[in-house]
């Protein structure tokens, strides 16, 4: 097998992985691992998974691995080594801009990896899905709003962005990462990322402030005194976006009782819902388009569902 040969993920159920080596990051690889369901076929839906500051691929896909059955997809989570994508630039910033503040081209933009991996689960045929889910703690929660919000959403069917430490709020006037200034959107691009479903998890114990990993700099601060405080702030800064540019504001908060800043409980807490939405999102199987045409024929005043 190749480094990009993704076979390896569907191998067998439980613990999988398989190498993934970015077209446009050359010399930077990705290591996925997955969480594969015992049922799996192509139909099943994707769920990338992104973990924290720790770098964590591996425990983060333990952490769905008693979920994925129930669940009914298979997670996969791509692990962006410290080594290959250092520091928060790397990751969470997504790698927008050089040292000297220029912006690279989109294509090196680490928000795009997901897409183009599930691109070559596609081309592979290890998937027949058309869309797919996203889901991130803490880092990875930056990681997953911020490429909802800077558009890298045509193929996402359902996004949770849980616990994140900052926000990139949806504000034009403030400088990113904390804002979208200086991303060269503008309010019609704003009012489309509104109006896309993103589903932020709060953990209501997630209150700590203690921890190196919390961000303590001004900017995190003026967003709320906790993390959890951060999660309604941002929604609260969406609604109000919304109303000022009259679209619907799509955006939802959950707040997840007694949990802190546990990746596994907030994971078993958002499952339900990508699931559910991930089903929704689901093309029709041949055996149900098989059956629709059929009703069809017998019934042309009916339109198939699924």
């Amino acid at each position: 097998m190749t480094v990009s040969d993704l076979r390896g993920l569907i191998a067998r159920a439980g613990r999988t992985e398989a190498l993934y080596e970015d077209p446009h990051l050359p010399g930077r690889p990705v290591q996925l691992r997955a969480a594969r369901p015992a049922v799996f076929s192509p139909a099943t839906p994707i769920l990338f998974v992104h973990h924290g500051d720790l770098r964590n691929g591996g425990d983060f896909r333990d952490f769905w691995l008693p979920l994925v059955d129930q669940a009914g997809l298979l997670a996969i989570v791509p692990e962006f080594s410290e080594a290959s994508f250092p520091g928060p630039a790397w990751y969470s910033l997504g790698n927008r801009s050089d040292d000297g503040g220029r912006t690279k081209p989109r294509k090196q933009w680490t928000f795009d990896i997901p897409r183009r991996i599930f691109a070559a689960l596609r081309a592979q045929g290890l998937t027949t899905q058309h869309r797919y889910g996203l889901f991130g703690h803490s880092s990875g929660a930056q990681f997953v709003h911020r490429s909802i919000s800077l558009g890298f959403r045509d193929a996402v069917a359902a996004a949770v962005t849980a616990n994140a430490g900052t926000y990139t709020m949806p504000d034009l006037g403030i400088p990113f990462p904390y804002g979208l200034g200086g991303t060269g959107l503008d309010e019609t691009a704003l009012r489309h990322s509104l109006i896309f479903p993103l589903a932020v998890f709060a953990g209501t114990a997630d209150i700590d402030t203690s921890s190196p990993h919390f961000p303590k700099d001004e900017p995190a601060i003026r967003q709320g005194p906790t993390r959890f405080a951060r999660a309604h702030g941002y929604v609260a800064a969406a609604r109000r976006a919304s109303e000022a540019l009259g679209v619907p504001c799509a955006w939802t908060i959950t707040d997840v009782p007694d949990v802190g800043h546990e990746a596994d409980k907030m994971s078993a807490a958002a499952a339900p819902m990508l699931a559910a939405a991930l089903r929704e999102a689901a093309p029709c199987t041949s055996t149900a388009g098989a059956r629709a045409r059929a009703n069809t024929s017998r019934r042309t005043s009916s339109r198939p569902r699924c």
